[in-house]
């Protein structure tokens, strides 16, 4: 884990995250046509199969992400995002190793993705792309969509 960095499972109850969540939700949905939204809520965040978790700094809500079961060897990542005051500091490298090992953990074989194909995405993309994920196929109820670049990445 990255210095000064703590990762907690989280209950989506507290209002700071609850505000980072919101926030995330109308950042997505202002990028991408209603049809290319996947988006989580925090009411689809807190159903069975979703784990969620919050980075924080110094007491501070860094960042947060989720791991979503598929399937009994298959995870998907959901819900990555960072606190604007923490860009560019390491705080999703630090979520994204640890939802890789807790996927590994988990006994997942393969953890997939689906995020944005538009300019906008391109950090997210470049960060996936660092940790070892490809492109692949639309997974689980996704379908092609010309908005959604799909990656995953298989685990030992």
């Amino acid at each position: 884990m990255d210095a000064g960095v703590e990762i907690l499972p989280d209950d989506l109850t507290d209002p700071a995250v609850l505000r980072l969540l919101n926030e995330h939700v109308r950042a997505l949905r202002g990028i991408s046509p209603p049809e290319s939204c996947h988006v989580l809520d925090p009411a689809a965040l807190r159903q069975p199969g979703v784990a969620f978790w919050t980075a924080w700094r110094v007491g501070e809500l860094a960042g947060c992400a989720a791991l979503k079961q598929i399937d009994a060897t298959h995870g998907e990542i959901k819900s990555m995002r960072t606190a604007r005051a923490h860009l560019r500091q390491g705080i999703a490298a630090a979520l994204l190793r640890h939802l890789l090992d807790e996927a590994q953990r988990r006994g997942y074989r393969r953890v997939s993705l689906e995020t944005g194909s538009m300019d906008e995405f391109a950090p997210a993309q470049r960060l996936y792309a660092s940790f070892g994920f490809v492109p692949c196929a639309p997974f689980g109820d996704y379908v092609d969509d010309p908005n959604s670049l799909f990656l995953t990445r298989a685990l030992p």
